[in-house]
């Protein structure tokens, strides 16, 4: 198992804010907060569990306690000045005094020319003023965030999505946007760890990091499209117009250039929005969902179906049955970080086209495909005896374990020169001649951010021919050979 405290380091130093009104770090947290003109911010807290019984299935029910909001342990920030200098902090609240840090987040909240950016900032926000009231009293909670921008309405403008009609029900992860937007891969391993356990780990640390520091690189693709269709917006092809390719060379290289504060003040008016919590907001309330009594014959239908869910073999694809001797798996979407890493070491394995596909849709899809699906939902057992060798339920929770599972179990030959073969984002394969840098700035207009540092780089590109994501060998690519080689027991 791999500790994900030990992954490579992200490209960004991380301020831990540990200390009170007379510690350097809580000072320089709001010494940026005062200069900030785009602040990224995120949350952590202990995620809440079910208890069960004290004393078996027989003991009376205690009377329901009162509903209680989460108390939010960290927070994370990423500033952005004026003079496009970013820095990132991750505010240890269990050791910082609320009272010194109170009066500065509320007026960074409010501030009318400070662009807030948040992935769904709304719950964050509610458990926040939470944690300020229980600690300091009614008055200390925060009512508001404005002007503000939710990275979910950039995702959908970016890829194109009319801003007149409502956004699709289903929104994307942030991870999965990273990845789609940046070529980033986020790990979630640590999202439900204990945040309030102490010391963080340094995993932990750079995962909450991370969570507030792309949201500033998100914006950075927002801004460049922004820019690129106010300069084009006289002619009629914005990709293929000369006058746009400079527009997106310098945005692209000169960083920040574009973050003005006439130029900021017209996204904030344009794009902006604000966040307003009610009184009802700040209530916390019962599962609106009622609990099914379970049947006695529950736990030994369960062990049965724990039974016959080893694998039986062969797989579809095996030559011996006519198959064309090529894996391909379909992973359902409460394993998704599975597919990609199987993505990762060339195996074909696909996702649902929808965020809560029927059943029957996921066993056609293996039947038409030839493929075998992979699940961690006992549910989707039961139609097992429907597709016979084309049901495997994955064991492991973790994303590098359930790779090693299911290489073991389908005897995977994995080689070093299909490591990284496969498009992460959408499964598709790559064009046979890698990209110039030329090509691939012209390939990324509007669309993917190439960073500035690799311009002098000796570098190939390579472009997917289905969603049409680049790709360099760059740090983040190395790391990962090094990685799947591990994982996959291959020798350098």
């Amino acid at each position: 198992m791999e500790d994900p405290a030990r992954a490579p380091p992200p490209p960004f130093a991380v301020h831990l804010v540990t200390g009170g009104s007379s510690s350097p770090d809580l000072s320089h947290l709001l010494h940026s907060l005062a200069a900030a003109r785009i602040v990224a911010f995120d949350a952590e807290w202990k995620p809440r569990r079910r208890r069960a019984p004290a004393n078996g299935d027989d003991a009376s029910p205690a009377p329901p306690n009162p509903p209680q909001l989460p108390t939010v342990t960290v927070l994370q920030l990423s500033c952005r000045s004026e003079h496009g200098g970013s820095e990132v902090f991750v505010v240890d609240l269990l050791a910082v005094p609320l009272a010194d840090l109170w009066p500065q987040l509320r007026d960074l909240f409010e501030r009318p020319e400070v662009l807030k950016l948040g992935f769904r900032f709304k719950q964050d926000l509610v458990y926040l003023s939470a944690t300020f009231t229980a600690a300091l009293g009614c008055d200390y909670g925060f009512q508001k965030v404005e002007p503000f921008l939710d990275v979910t309405n950039v995702y959908y403008y970016l890829k194109g999505h009319d801003r007149q009609k409502r956004l699709p029900k289903e929104t994307k992860s942030l991870a999965t946007i990273c990845e789609e937007l940046l070529n980033v891969s986020l790990s979630k391993e640590l999202q439900c760890s204990d945040w309030s356990c102490r010391p963080l780990s340094e995993g932990q640390i750079r995962y909450a990091a991370s969570d507030a520091y792309y949201l500033l690189d998100i914006f950075d693709l927002f801004q460049q499209k922004v820019s690129t269709e106010e300069k084009c917006s006289s002619t009629t092809d914005l990709n293929s117009d000369e006058f746009c390719s400079p527009t997106v060379v310098e945005c692209s290289s000169s960083g920040y250039s574009i973050c003005s504060a006439g130029y900021l003040a017209s996204i904030i008016v344009k794009y902006s929005e604000g966040i307003l919590l009610t009184e009802s907001d700040t209530k916390a309330r019962s599962s609106r969902r009622k609990e099914k009594q379970k049947l006695p014959t529950d736990s030994k239908y369960k062990e049965k179906f724990d039974c016959s869910i080893e694998w039986q073999g062969p797989p579809p694809w095996d030559q011996s049955i006519g198959g064309d001797g090529l894996p391909k798996f379909l992973c359902d979407v409460m394993i998704e970080g599975l597919a990609k890493h199987l993505r990762c070491v060339g195996i074909d394995a696909a996702t649902p086209s929808c965020r809560k596909p029927q059943p029957r849709e996921l066993l056609n899809q293996i039947y038409k495909e030839g493929r075998i699906l992979l699940t961690r939902d006992m549910k989707l057992l039961k139609y097992q005896y429907l597709a016979t060798n084309q049901v495997y339920k994955v064991k492991s929770l973790l994303k590098r374990d359930q790779l090693a599972e299911v290489i073991d179990t389908f005897q995977l030959k994995i080689s070093e020169d299909r490591l990284m073969s496969r498009c992460t984002k959408c499964n598709g394969s790559f064009i046979q001649k890698p990209l110039t840098l030329d090509e691939a700035m012209e390939a990324s207009k509007g669309f993917q951010v190439i960073p500035s540092c690799i311009f002098n780089r000796d570098l190939e590109f390579w472009k997917c021919t289905d969603c049409n994501q680049l790709y360099w060998e760059g740090t983040q690519y190395h790391n990962a050979v090094q990685k799947f080689m591990s994982v996959c027991n291959i020798s350098e």
